[in-house]
């Protein structure tokens, strides 16, 4: 049973709009100014990673006109390297990437609310079991992701609603914090101090792009998941224009707020007021500062909705993928189905919404996160050197939508200088990711096995 092509370009900006933008740009600026030390650096980790997300999003959009029947980072890496590759990829989206994403997004969601309503507030504990606890706010976020993916399940007309709904809700309040920033936020001495030579002692040596390309992986982290439209290609009308387009437009759109909220910041707030913000809530400390009173309530709401968009996204984007895993034989099998009502993969949604739940319960999956955005940062580079492949293996196929070498060349070059420096200083975060990644090998090759032994049962 196929999917129904039901998503317009508009739905497609939003799906790539509303993954993007979830509780990151409140918050990572705080740890940015921290390892930086300089207004200037901060802009500058935050400009680098805005042009790593659009030439990334830009080379992945010759990959989606190309491979525009099939669609998903998974499908690129099957079809220009091998499916082994490809594999490790769906393995580590499955096992953490994906999912420990939208764990971390959902505890956000319920942390946020906690500042509203006391009853989710951090420490109120339901009950214990030796050193394992359960709270309120994991109840809040349990209950979020069944009631995403419940949503979801119904059909993908559902979920995109809700997407729709909540993107368009969060963008807003965003331009609304902006404007409200700009207008009565504004302090000139302020910025005078933030950029004052005195304060921006910048050598131009390696050093300083070493601190720049360390401090980005936060940065990075706020804007990763554009490439969750490829995902769902296959239900996108016109996916060889479409995809590329939402693309560009999505990208474009976020990385200007992001860049504007990171200018209003340093036109409001002092480099140390940045550093030093409640539980690394810069937003609200910006909000504060212009009304001297709390922001606490109004801020947590934005948040809370942002959090709540971005799951919504992921969740309807990433079963996509252990469906296509799963029609290839290297998952479950049941998987695979496409329930006959809603037309969406059912089975994959519930088995990614129980991981997502048991990693919440867990609670360790923000650790894992630091260890595999490494690990996500190669496949990254990877899929983009597998445009130049792609081009190679099938001359003969002219991609609807073909970008400059020079786009692809920046974004490996500037990934790969990233991950040299992750590598050289912040080690600890990047074998662990590598582990989980290869421990795939074996359960690639046990569901080869699996494979080859159902298909001689059946001659």
């Amino acid at each position: 049973m196929e999917h129904k092509k039901t998503l317009n370009i508009r739905d497609s900006v939003s799906i790539v709009a509303g993954s993007m933008i979830g509780c990151g740009i409140f918050i990572v600026s705080a740890d940015i100014a921290r390892q930086t030390g300089s207004a200037i650096l901060l802009l500058c980790v935050w400009v680098l990673a805005g042009l790593m997300t659009l030439t990334g999003a830009l080379s992945y959009g010759e990959l989606a006109s190309a491979l525009s029947n099939e669609g998903g980072q998974y499908v690129y890496l099957k079809k220009i390297f091998n499916k082994k590759l490809a594999f490790l990829y769906g393995w580590t989206l499955f096992l953490v990437i994906q999912t420990g994403t939208i764990a971390a997004v959902t505890t956000a969601f319920a942390k946020f609310l906690g500042f509203v309503i006391p009853f989710f507030a951090d420490g109120n504990i339901l009950f214990s079991l030796g050193n394992w606890h359960f709270s309120t706010q994991q109840l809040l976020a349990v209950t979020v992701v069944i009631l995403i993916t419940y949503i979801n399940s119904k059909g993908i007309e559902y979920g995109v609603l809700t997407h729709n709904i909540f993107t368009a809700t969060k963008i807003l309040s965003i331009i609304l914090i902006i404007f409200i920033g700009m207008l009565f936020g504004v302090n000139f001495d302020v910025i005078s101090s933030n950029f004052s030579l005195a304060n921006n002692q910048i050598t131009f040596l390696v050093s300083t792009m070493n601190i720049i390309n360390t401090a980005i992986v936060g940065a990075i982290f706020a804007s990763i998941t554009w490439n969750n439209i490829t995902f769902i290609a296959k239900e996108i009308d016109n996916p060889k224009k479409n995809i590329p387009k939402a693309l560009i437009i999505g990208t474009l759109l976020v990385i200007s707020l992001y860049l504007l909220m990171n200018v209003l910041y340093l036109s409001v707030l002092t480099i140390p007021e940045i550093q030093n913000a409640v539980s690394d809530v810069v937003a609200i400390a910006l909000i504060q500062k212009i009304f001297t009173g709390s922001a606490i309530p109004i801020i947590s709401v934005i948040i809370a909705i942002s959090a709540f968009g971005c799951a919504n996204g992921m969740i309807l984007s990433g079963a996509r993928v252990y469906r296509e895993m799963a029609e290839d034989k290297l998952f479950f099998s049941k998987m695979a189905v496409i329930d006959e009502k809603s037309k969406v993969p059912v089975n994959s949604l519930i088995a990614q919404g129980v991981w997502i739940c048991l990693l919440i319960l867990w609670g360790t999956y923000s650790q894992l996160l630091d260890y595999v955005i490494y690990t996500a940062l190669i496949f990254y580079l990877i899929t983009t050197i597998g445009i130049f492949v792609y081009r190679k293996k099938f001359p003969e196929l002219k991609p609807a939508f073909k970008v400059h070498d020079f786009i692809p060349w920046f974004f490996i070059i500037t990934s790969a200088y990233v991950i040299i420096c992750l590598t050289i200083f912040k080690t600890k975060y990047c074998v662990p990711g590598l582990i989980i990644t290869l421990l795939g090998v074996p359960m690639y090759y046990i569901w080869r096995w699996n494979k080859y032994r159902k298909i001689k049962l059946q001659k």
